[in-house]
């Protein structure tokens, strides 16, 4: 592992311990050269994913951007960051389990949706306002009568609001 501060190829583990319910590892290091300590964490990758966009083209799938979505739809809404990191694990996993190295961005959007769903109906029309590239207030009028209506037992499982497009 090169160190972050100096360049410096050897480096040494000092300390190893699970991370993030056992699906990483986390690594207290110090640099051979230096002497400066830097933390890693090393991930399982089953396989390289590849995100299919909406226009065709195809880009490696990048763990970091759907965290960072994620961040961003809860951001301010009480969820704590390590349940935000047990989320993200837990798309990635269910992305990976598929068997599907090519996996549609449609696909991935619906099921961050799904889970942000689950746990907050604020993040959920964040999240589904950018994806389906909300163009004017009645997309997010249809989406609310939508989560209202389910909340009462009136809708379907699935429900993108009409009108507005997938946007990858």
């Amino acid at each position: 592992m090169r160190c972050p501060f100096c360049g410096h190829e050897e480096t040494q583990v000092k300390d190893s311990r699970p991370h993030e319910d056992g699906a990483a590892i986390r690594r207290r290091r110090i640099c051979a050269s230096c002497g400066q300590r830097f933390t890693t964490i090393e991930r399982v990758q089953l396989r390289d994913l590849v995100v299919i966009k909406a226009d065709g083209r195809r880009v490696p799938f990048e763990r970091d951007k759907l965290a960072r979505s994620v961040k961003i739809a809860l951001r301010k809404r009480p969820v704590d960051a390590e349940r935000i990191e047990r989320i993200v694990n837990g798309l990635v996993r269910h992305l990976e389990a598929t068997g599907e190295t090519d996996i549609p961005s449609r696909d991935i959007g619906r099921q961050v949706m799904e889970t942000l769903r689950e746990i907050d109906s604020v993040a959920y029309i964040r999240f589904a306002s950018v994806h389906w590239d909300f163009r004017e207030t009645k997309d997010f009028a249809d989406i609310l009568g939508t989560i209202s209506a389910s909340v009462s037992g009136d809708a379907g499982e699935d429900f993108p609001p009409p009108g507005p497009k997938n946007k990858d």
